[in-house]
């Protein structure tokens, strides 16, 4: 057999293994941003388990390869990765929730991954195809911020994926970049789920009035005129950075915070959404 018969055989070989292990999983949501710093991981951390909160079967792929940092605001950045000649055994997190990261493969944290694009996207794939995710009800794909090799990689990955996450903050710049990620989104038909605006405002723990440290309503502005729906808004609490380093995400820490019910009305609204997808595919 020559050469290019044998590189034929293996790429459909991992086109099947891609789409046996995609078959396992109900709902593909990905989570992006225009820029950096807006929050992405975290709204997907707490997306994350407020879905497993409810039940279901959950599972969070760290997409930003260079940059990883879904482990740490879990705490389990010390995992060990176990594995079999079928493909690696992801990490359970209580409850319900399967977590797969660029971070449990370096040996030492300080050390940066240096990679060009192409060897980003295998291991991508990789972490689609050869990692055992089971039966899932959620996938959700924290990506790293722009328009990208990743978010490129994922789209063409998952083209039957139920859509993506939108994450800014007020600011005028953070929404001229996200803007960007929803014309994105769009241009790969990729159907967008909805903006969420994260920081936005800040409850005195003094008087109890609302102050507009970054503003407030821009992301709302943006999704309408856009076009896509407005998922919320969540507002600025020293808790959500405190349960991100301590690795128990507020979901899970502080069920009264006013962060805490805006992220089960962000899931509550992705839920009906997925569930909407659901049925148009079977007709």
């Amino acid at each position: 057999m020559d050469d290019d018969n044998i590189e034929l055989r293996t790429v459909k070989e991992e086109d099947v293994k891609l789409l046996k292990s995609l078959a396992k999983i109900k709902h593909k949501i990905i989570v992006m941003s225009g820029k950096g710093g807006v929050g992405k991981s975290t709204v997907s951390v707490n997306l994350a388990m407020s879905l497993a909160m409810r039940g279901y079967e959950v599972g969070i792929l760290d997409a930003d390869i260079t940059g990883p940092n879904i482990p740490k605001m879990l705490h389990i950045e010390d995992a060990q990765i176990q594995g079999d000649q079928d493909g690696l055994f992801p990490v359970d997190v209580p409850p319900h929730v399967k977590v797969m990261s660029m971070a449990f493969l370096i040996q030492d944290p300080d050390s940066p991954v240096v990679w060009r694009g192409p060897m980003k996207m295998g291991a991508l794939r990789q972490f689609l195809a050869d990692v055992k995710w089971g039966e899932l009800d959620f996938l959700i794909i924290d990506l790293p911020p722009g328009t990208g090799d990743e978010p490129l990689t994922i789209a063409q990955l998952i083209p039957e994926a139920d859509g993506a996450i939108v994450v800014t903050t007020p600011q005028d710049v953070a929404l001229l970049d996200s803007r960007k990620s929803v014309t994105f989104a769009k241009a790969l038909k990729l159907p967008v789920l909805g903006i969420v605006e994260n920081m936005s405002g800040l409850i005195c723990p003094h008087c109890g009035k609302e102050i507009d440290l970054f503003k407030i309503g821009g992301g709302e502005k943006a999704a309408h005129e856009m076009g896509v729906p407005f998922l919320g808004r969540v507002p600025i609490d020293p808790s959500v950075v405190d349960s991100g380093d301590s690795g128990k995400p507020i979901v899970l820490s502080k069920r009264e915070s006013l962060a805490t019910k805006a992220f089960d009305e962000i899931a509550d609204k992705i839920v009906a959404a997925s569930e909407e997808n659901e049925k148009k595919r079977k007709k």
